[in-house]
């Protein structure tokens, strides 16, 4: 048997169990092998999953907002979770005994194609593999953005995504990236990164600006940063939250633009030659460096999951053994098979 984490209600979960065979007979016409995987770690993807689980994906994305092997509908009961690392228990000998990345929710093992994992590349350590999505969001919406040699950018929200694309920005040379986020808890991370880091910056004189805060407010503070022609990406998600954008002041008159990004589409101009797989194995190797660790800030058992998201979607903290919600970047989830 095979058990998950599912959101049972508005603020509510728990460990149930849960279909273990998601290995459709068509997979055998197309010479698609099963593999059966056992977790060894999963990520929360914090402000998506604190989302589903405060009930508020609007019923208008029931459809588009389905995680790849979702069970249960929206708004609830609904097993949900899109970073998965583990171990191939069965399958075809190249895959056998490998560890593999899958963007499959929270559960403890479960059989599939074996084109639904991508192996994790040589020297990338499994326990860190579980940003793989993050990371995966991050080169998309730099896909997106389209950044430029000596551009002077600024990222707006450092979660997991904002750090990732401020990192990922930095190494294009003669850039000045200005990292930004209202808490200045998120400083040292953001150094540890080698990122300039500000709480609010003066200078209003950006060629791109990327907001990935979730906020509102940080899409304001994103508007005023740019400079005249300056590009404004839009990466965060707001759910059902009605966002009000000040479209007065300079908008005009700096002749401004804002462009959305979602992962769930490759750009256009990487379509001829690129496949989502392409793209998380791209996200894989960029994860081998040992600094990307400093963005995993805790980690907690699989049995514990249901108290560790009430934690992170803000509810009270029980006590230090849970994350709270203003400290978090990644929590980690650790599976015991013993």
């Amino acid at each position: 048997m095979t058990n998950a984490f599912w959101v049972t209600g508005p603020l509510e979960g728990g460990i149930h169990p849960a279909t273990f065979d998601h290995y459709p007979p068509s997979a055998e016409a197309a010479d698609d092998p099963a593999v059966e995987v056992q977790t060894l770690y999963s990520g929360i993807s914090r402000g998506t999953e604190a989302l589903v689980y405060t009930n508020q994906v609007p019923e208008s994305e029931f459809l588009t907002m389905r995680a790849p092997f979702q069970e249960g509908d929206f708004p609830f009961p609904v097993k949900y979770g899109y970073a998965n690392v583990g171990r191939v228990s069965s399958g075809p000998d190249d895959l056998l005994g490998r560890t593999v990345f899958c963007l499959f929710p929270h559960q403890t093992s479960y059989r599939l194609p074996a084109s639904a994992v991508v192996p994790l590349p040589q020297g990338l350590p499994p326990g860190r593999a579980v940003l793989a999505a993050n990371m995966e969001t991050a080169i998309n919406g730099l896909w997106d953005a389209a950044p430029r040699i000596g551009d002077r950018i600024a990222v707006v929200g450092l979660g997991v995504v904002g750090l990732l694309v401020a990192w990922l920005a930095s190494r294009i040379p003669g850039t000045r990236v200005t990292a930004l986020d209202t808490n200045a808890g998120r400083q040292d991370v953001a150094e540890s990164l080698g990122l300039a880091f500000q709480t609010r910056s003066g200078q209003d004189d950006h060629d791109l600006v990327i907001h990935a805060s979730g906020h509102p407010e940080g899409l304001q503070t994103s508007l005023q940063l740019a400079g005249m022609e300056g590009r404004i990406v839009e990466m965060s998600w707001y759910g059902a939250q009605t966002v009000p954008v000040p479209l007065g002041h300079a908008f005009h008159s700096r002749r401004l633009t804002i462009r959305s990004s979602q992962v769930g589409h490759l750009h256009p101009s990487q379509v001829p030659r690129w496949t989502y797989r392409d793209r998380m194995s791209l996200a894989l190797e960029l994860l081998k460096d040992d600094a990307l660790d400093n963005l995993i800030t805790g980690e907690g058992p699989f049995e514990a999951l249901p108290e560790i998201m009430a934690s992170l979607a803000g509810g009270p903290r029980i006590g230090p053994a849970f994350p709270s919600a203003s400290e978090t970047l990644c929590h980690r989830i650790v599976y015991n098979h013993s």
